[in-house]
């Protein structure tokens, strides 16, 4: 296993163009096999945002201050995110864009509906949902710092990329369920009474 990487390596010293094409699906999963498997540390460049998904446990990224800026004049700093491409996108720092900051259109207002009463089982979502999202942020952070304990990494890449998706999964389990409660905190204040 330890002579797949210098064989990649001979590789791309003897044709580099080779890399500049795109492998087949086949090579790809090979390659993205090989990597998982290798026991060390990784600098990858890659357009293929499935494959840095798939393979990488963190992301460095070159991001400017001024987003506006000649980007050839910008000056740049290296951000590190935990976890793929799609990890970076949710953690990145959202800016408003022009289009945003502008004043809202106005729209018709849409007919008010008769508000609906809460069931039974909305009145038991809405008592056993803080738990849950008690349970689910403890087993996040739980997570989060078992990924950031510096020996974490020098595991075998199963368990990096299965940490990954696990806290991938729990975000978004949360964010759902975060949603959920929302919703009912909102049907519980419509279905309430005026005093």
């Amino acid at each position: 296993m330890n002579d797949t990487i210098p064989l990649i390596q001979y590789g791309i010293a003897i044709d580099p163009q080779a890399m500049m094409t795109p492998p087949d699906a086949e090579t790809l999963e090979l390659l993205e096999e090989l990597l998982v498997e290798f026991k060390g540390t990784l600098l990858i460049v890659s357009h293929d945002r499935a494959f840095l998904n798939n393979l990488v446990t963190s992301t460095l990224v070159f991001e400017s201050e001024d987003e506006d800026a000649d980007p050839t004049h910008a000056e740049y700093s290296i951000r590190e995110y935990v976890g793929g491409y799609d990890d970076w996108v949710r953690q990145r720092p959202q800016k408003e864009s022009a289009a945003e900051v502008k004043a809202p259109m106005r729209t018709k207002a849409a007919p008010i509906a008769k508000p609906r009463k809460m069931s039974f089982k909305d009145q038991r979502d809405l008592e056993s949902l803080p738990k849950k999202i008690e349970e689910l942020e403890s087993a996040q952070h739980a997570l989060t710092a078992k990924m950031a304990s510096p020996d974490f990494y020098q595991q075998g890449g199963d368990g990096a990329a299965q940490a990954t998706k696990n806290l991938a999964e729990l975000e978004k389990e949360l964010a759902q369920t975060f949603t959920r409660w929302e919703e009912l905190l909102e049907l519980e204040n419509q279905s309430t009474p005026l005093a």
